[in-house]
């Protein structure tokens, strides 16, 4: 066979393989009808989003924060509605597909260059990792190497400490994370993390980065809450529902 009939005969193999698919994703969408990721309404069978969180995921960029030592600092989304029920579900329901979900938001509105560096994942406790089994900040990062190509080095640790998490503002910027380099740091570093609170994990992150040599430092992260370096806070809207609880304090946000 010619290699024009071969190339014709894999397409029609890949278009069959394709439709077959389409086939058992609506047949199973049958039996077990679709639900959104983060509000669990329905949604259609090859997405993970119903429409209406969707379209919330592609609301507007909050103002860039200033941090010390990090030179721009920025997240795709408020921490409000469907930003915080996912970040919820990935790390209480541990959703931790729905990381791909961010980082497409992120990778769609982020300023041009911002992720052009190195990507490396905030640290989280250590004990809190062990209990959770799974990194959210790590699960981001990869899932933003994966659309990006960018490279991804974990060369920070951080020690045990006071969570962040119920902490007054003050005392988180007083006492930040104990983080530390190990190993080499790349010299333009993207710090990557799920929710900006007060920027005390950031700024703890860049010094550390700092002290290891790096150049530039950039961060990003899916969402953001409260104030930032005297910044004023967001508008928060009533949430509902059995999360509504937990949404009040994002749990060991930057």
């Amino acid at each position: 066979m010619s290699r024009r009939g071969l190339a014709r005969g894999g397409a029609i193999r890949e278009r069959a393989a394709g439709a077959l698919g389409a086939g058992i994703a609506w047949t199973w969408a049958l039996l077990a009808p679709p639900r959104c990721g983060i509000c669990g309404g329905p949604s259609a069978p090859t997405l993970p989003l119903c429409p209406s969180c969707e379209r919330a995921l592609a609301g507007r960029s909050p103002p860039p924060p200033r941090i010390p030592g990090v030179d721009l600092a920025w997240s795709a989304l408020p921490y409000e509605g469907a930003a915080r029920r996912l970040v919820v579900a990935i790390k209480f329901a541990r959703r931790v597909g729905l990381a791909a979900v961010a980082a497409e938001a992120i990778v769609r509105s982020a300023p041009p260059g911002l992720l052009g560096g190195t990507l490396v994942p905030v640290p989280p406790a250590p004990l809190r990792s062990r209990l959770r089994g799974f990194d959210p900040a790590e699960e981001l990062a990869l899932a933003l190497a994966a659309r990006t190509s960018a490279p991804l080095l974990a060369c920070l640790a951080r020690r045990e400490g006071p969570r962040q998490v119920g902490r007054a503002r003050a005392a988180r910027l007083a006492d930040p994370p104990r983080v530390r380099a190990i190993g080499r740091v790349p010299d333009d570093a993207v710090l990557v993390d799920d929710v900006l609170t007060t920027g005390a994990t950031l700024g703890a992150c860049a010094r550390a980065l700092r002290a290891a040599g790096a150049g530039r430092i950039f961060a990003v992260t899916f969402a953001r809450a409260g104030r930032v370096a005297g910044a004023p806070a967001p508008a928060a809207r009533p949430e509902t529902g059995h999360a509504a609880a937990r949404l009040d304090r994002p749990d060991a946000g930057a």
